[in-house]
């Protein structure tokens, strides 16, 4: 998990794994920091701020975490002090700020729209990607089932999206726009009796170069 902020039952939370290691501490100081500050709320609000989870590490040990919102996290890195700290606090809050704001846009009728029309492309591209999948078998490939996540994690990629249901309306559109692309040179490629990973390195191309375009568009 890379990002500072993301969401959690459609919440925007953050994780005591990464503030550790964004802020220079050991976690386990930081769940000791954490857990005092629960047990010395006699409020008990703090308990709804942090919520006890579980990560796994490079060996695949489970160890604790806790997921904290907004106001947990601001709690929990009061005392902390430093240049780099307060760097590190301003990117927690744009981040939150960030993924409040997407919060609000996704509850949009634009949104849920977009989303919905990003589906219909995602379907054609999905179809047209099965057809690749039946050609590259018909040419020896042994892996071609995996063309569906190859292709996917491209579109995503250029379109700077990991998530679907994380991604705002720009980002949507950007993603419809990657696929429809992709869809269209794995068509015409098809047709062109083009090997299979010709077809994807005109595909990378193309969306490398609607990339730059749209981003030269954006600076201007």
């Amino acid at each position: 998990m890379n990002e500072l902020v993301y969401l959690k039952n459609d919440k925007p939370v953050c994780s005591s794994l990464q503030v550790a290691e964004k802020f220079g501490k050991r976690h386990t100081h930081v769940i000791e920091r954490i857990e005092k500050i629960i047990e010395n709320d006699s409020t008990e609000n703090s308990a709804q701020c942090f919520k006890a989870s579980i990560y796994k590490d490079s060996t695949g040990k489970s160890n604790k975490m806790y997921v904290m919102d907004r106001d947990g996290f601001t709690f929990l890195v009061m005392g902390f002090t430093g240049k780099k700290v307060n760097e590190w606090k301003w990117q927690y809050i744009k981040a939150f700020n960030r993924m409040e704001k997407f919060i609000r846009e996704k509850q949009t009728k634009t949104w849920i729209e977009t989303r919905k029309a990003g589906k219909l492309t995602r379907k054609a591209e999905t179809d047209t990607i099965k057809n690749l999948v039946e050609y590259a078998k018909a040419q020896g490939s042994q892996h071609a089932d995996k063309l569906y996540m190859t292709y996917s994690k491209l579109a995503n990629k250029m379109a700077g999206v990991s998530k679907r249901d994380e991604a705002t309306v720009m980002q949507l559109n950007n993603l419809s726009l990657m696929e429809h692309i992709i869809l269209c040179v794995i068509d015409s490629g098809i047709v062109a009796g083009k090997h299979y990973k010709e077809i994807y390195q005109d595909c990378k191309k193309r969306l490398e170069t609607v990339k730059d375009l749209a981003y030269l568009e954006q600076s201007a």
